[in-house]
């Protein structure tokens, strides 16, 4: 059965400056905390954006990379990983306080994000950080990985997430960001990509394999050359087959 309305994610604070276009057609945003990019002042500026736009705030944080854009795994202990997200996590929860908005949900950037789906140790680093919130906060996580199944079993609320501008191998991991294949500019092919998703909770994989994959938010990357436009034709697309953004 196809939902009546999907979430859209969106990578923002990167110093793309885009965020204003992109904020009315979306409606949860992953907000870079100072890891891999974005400041105090940057948060300040997309927070308001994300008020005014009524958009869900989350935290984007990274391994503490600005240099490779936290796209690099780095070799770091689990006590000193652990400060690093949780106090970029508390930057931007002191932000939004001052700004009278709450934190919806945590989503891990780039690196940190692909390796808790496979690495226990670094999942489970992540899971320490959602256990020392007091704030009913969500985490984004792909599905059926290794910090998908930590969460559940430790009762930590979770939000499935897809992407919708990458392409996937077989194992549900994203093509290798090396790949030429690896992202989706094409419209009609970003269409087909997360319709697929959407309707038949599939995924074509970049061998021509239809794998099970499970999500209620699906990402677009804000630093995607064509982010913009890709989200303002998605949003079309999708209301004509019934599917608001929300």
């Amino acid at each position: 059965m196809i939902p009546n309305a999907i979430d859209i994610n969106v990578d923002v604070g990167e110093g793309i400056g885009n965020e204003s276009q992109l904020m009315p057609y979306i409606s949860s945003c992953n907000i870079a905390c100072g890891g891999h990019a974005g400041d105090i002042d940057t948060m300040r500026n997309v927070i308001k954006l994300a008020k005014e736009h009524r958009v869900k705030i989350g935290a984007h944080p990274s391994f503490p990379d600005k240099v490779n854009f936290g796209r690099m795994n780095m070799e770091m202990s689990c006590a000193a990983l652990f400060k690093s997200i949780k106090g970029q996590v508390d930057d931007l929860i002191h932000v939004l306080r001052e700004e009278h908005r709450n934190l919806h949900h945590i989503k891990p950037h780039g690196a940190l994000y692909n390796l808790a789906a496979v690495d226990e140790k670094v999942a489970d680093v992540i899971i320490e950080v959602m256990k020392a919130m007091v704030l009913p906060v969500k985490l984004y996580v792909p599905f059926g990985s290794v910090i998908e199944k930590k969460a559940i079993s430790q009762n930590i609320p979770i939000i499935n997430e897809a992407f919708a501008d990458r392409n996937y191998n077989d194992d549900l991991t994203l093509v290798s960001r090396k790949e030429a294949s690896a992202s989706i500019h094409n419209e009609d092919d970003l269409f087909a990509h997360i319709f697929n998703m959407i309707s038949k909770q599939k995924v074509k994989t970049i061998t021509g394999s239809y794998i099970e994959i499970k999500a209620q938010t699906f990402c677009i990357h804000g630093d995607n050359p064509n982010a913009v436009n890709l989200i303002k034709n998605l949003g079309i697309r999708l209301k004509s087959h019934g599917i608001q953004i929300r």
